[in-house]
């Protein structure tokens, strides 16, 4: 649905060995440096979207939006837990409820919900088939 995502870091190396984690248990390679003559950026791609993670561009320190999240789409619920279990252990914050099952019986959501080193609200989701 998005075509890229940039999240503010005050970190780059942190923040890198957090998403490198994370984003590999969903099967993203790990971050790539751009450097794209403004400031470094690390890119993490898949087949359809980019994220970058970057220092800000007019030099303010990184803050996280309030209220919002990004949402990273899973294959199965394990795929979910293995998510949180590597972000956690890679510098990331658990937060909302544990991870688990949301919504209707049929056609629900199986949710976790993390907070990056800097503060920015991340969520891995497998959508239930119906």
């Amino acid at each position: 649905m998005f075509s890229h995502v940039v999240v503010g870091s005050n970190d780059l190396e942190k923040a890198k060995r957090f998403y490198d984690a994370a984003l590999g248990a969903l099967g993203i390679r790990e971050g790539r440096l751009d450097n794209n003559g403004k400031r470094p950026c690390y890119i993490y791609r898949s087949p359809t979207a980019a994220l970058f993670v970057t220092e800000p561009i007019n030099g303010e320190p990184a803050t996280h939006a309030n209220g919002g999240t990004i949402g990273f789409t899973c294959q199965s619920t394990d795929e979910v837990d293995r998510w949180h279990a590597a972000g956690v252990a890679h510098g990331g914050k658990s937060i909302e409820n544990p991870p688990g099952w949301r919504g209707p019986q049929v056609g629900g959501y199986y949710l976790a919900y993390l907070r990056d080193p800097d503060g920015n609200k991340l969520c891995a989701v497998y959508r239930q088939p119906t």
